[in-house]
């Protein structure tokens, strides 16, 4: 073998807007992977593609590369059960939808090893929401890994470090280089590690709205197009949603009071409409994609009868007594709670026509629920509750939520911010869709 294409001149022919070979990105993310490629490298090379974008077949082997610069999980002699699904969200404010759709799918005959993150920016992380509840390991060894996918169906954990590291590299690059956006680069950055994942289906749900990283239509469309056929491209069955965050996703924001508010959904005490809609429609699409009902409508109807039979209630309980968390969640998870609970009250009477969400998440940051910097401790009890969606009808002094702080003047801060990011009016708006588009059927 000769030497490897020099990573300048491969920087070179990007920043000229060339299609590389398949051998020169392998070399870029070997050099990711193995440090032989400088930060300063990596950065220009990154910057080249926000700038020149990729062609469909770049962006493949792009991933293709950063699924194997690191191990590739194979399931074959696990003796799991099922095909191994999963979902992956692009972020929002509220959104749980992880913590229900596991134990969903699970109790429709799918396998759910789940990789998750933590939050980032305004966003919140499906991780954290999960160490709000006392010892529950999000990084547990391989025998525990499998011994909570025999026992529950699914489990949901952290990326091992061994699971695409170049793209663990590059995306830490990313952030402070301001290339995040690059369509290729999220393509990649996000297949990799499902891909590594040995998933034999999954399902994107891409959001749209002013709570969303995509904010547009057009912005989360051509995200999702290049998810999806990348994926083909890989040999991955894959469906993307594009589905509303013009509003909280629930009733609740902050990490305690979200998973307070996934239990209590997949027990039945209180089931929120929107939420319900995207839930059974994200878990349908992946319990027919994954082979286990052959239509969509018969997908639908097993989603649901594994919530009211509270099947998926008992798998989620599992999980979390597998991993290490409450051995009875869904009556005592012990969360924690925050000392100063207040109402946040609305101004004036009408109808509340607008939520800036990017605010309403900020919000939660700014109470200690999110990161400002990495590494950074959160606190899981604050946060937002009661949050009134969309069209809702309001009287002068009448909660628009209660807010759950670590002090008063936190939580005067949060309402001010809430109040703020809540527009009422007289006429009542045109509510979105749940879900505007399905991509890749």
């Amino acid at each position: 073998m000769g030497a490897p294409p020099l990573a300048q001149e491969i920087i070179r022919l990007k920043r000229d807007g060339q299609v590389l070979s398949r051998a020169q990105i392998d070399a870029f993310v070997a050099g990711l992977a193995d440090g032989s490629w400088s930060e300063g490298q990596a950065a220009a090379m990154a910057m080249a593609i926000l700038l020149r974008g990729m062609v469909p077949a770049e962006t493949v082997a792009l991933t293709a590369a950063m699924t194997h610069s690191g191990e590739v999980l194979d399931w074959r002699a696990a003796g799991l059960h099922g095909p191994i699904l999963d979902k992956h969200s692009t972020g929002g404010v509220g959104d749980k939808v992880s913590l229900m759709l596991a134990p969903i799918v699970a109790a429709c005959g799918g396998v759910v090893p789940m990789i998750s993150g933590r939050g980032l920016g305004h966003t919140g992380g499906t991780l954290d929401k999960l160490e709000s509840l006392p010892g529950y390991g999000v990084d547990p060894d391989r025998a525990r890994l499998l011994a909570c996918l025999r026992g529950a169906g699914c489990a949901i954990v952290g990326a091992s470090a061994r699971l695409a590291p170049a793209d663990r590299r590059l995306y830490a690059i990313r952030d402070v280089t301001a290339t995040v956006e690059s369509v290729p680069l999220i393509t990649a950055s996000i297949l990799s590690k499902k891909l590594a994942a040995g998933l034999q289906a999954l399902v994107m749900d891409v959001k749209v709205g002013n709570g969303a990283f995509t904010p547009s239509i057009e912005q989360a469309r051509t995200l999702a197009r290049s998810l999806v056929s990348t994926a083909a491209g890989a040999g991955l069955p894959t469906v993307a949603l594009l589905t509303d965050m013009s509003q909280p996703l629930g009733r609740t924001a902050g990490n305690a009071l979200e998973m307070r508010e996934a239990i209590d959904f997949l027990t039945g005490a209180d089931r929120e409409p929107r939420q319900l809609e995207l839930t059974v429609a994200l878990c349908a699409w992946l319990v027919h994609l994954g082979g286990l009902c052959p239509t969509l409508a018969e997908a639908e109807q097993r989603v649901l009868a594994a919530l009211a039979g509270g099947e998926a209630a008992e798998r989620f309980g599992r999980m979390v007594a597998s991993l290490g968390g409450p051995a009875d969640v869904l009556r005592d998870p012990m969360l924690p709670v925050a000392p100063v609970r207040c109402d946040v009250r609305a101004s004036r009477a009408g109808v509340v026509v607008a939520i800036d969400t990017r605010a309403v998440g900020l919000a939660v940051v700014a109470l200690g629920g999110g990161r400002r910097r990495p590494g950074e401790c959160i606190d899981p009890s604050v946060g937002f509750s009661g949050l009134l969606p969309l069209g809702a009808a309001v009287s002068a002094g009448q909660a628009l939520a209660q807010v759950h702080a670590a002090g008063t003047a936190a939580a005067d801060e949060a309402a001010s911010a809430l109040q703020a990011a809540v527009t009422i009016a007289e006429e009542p708006p045109a509510l979105p869709p749940v879900v505007h588009e399905i991509i890749g059927v």
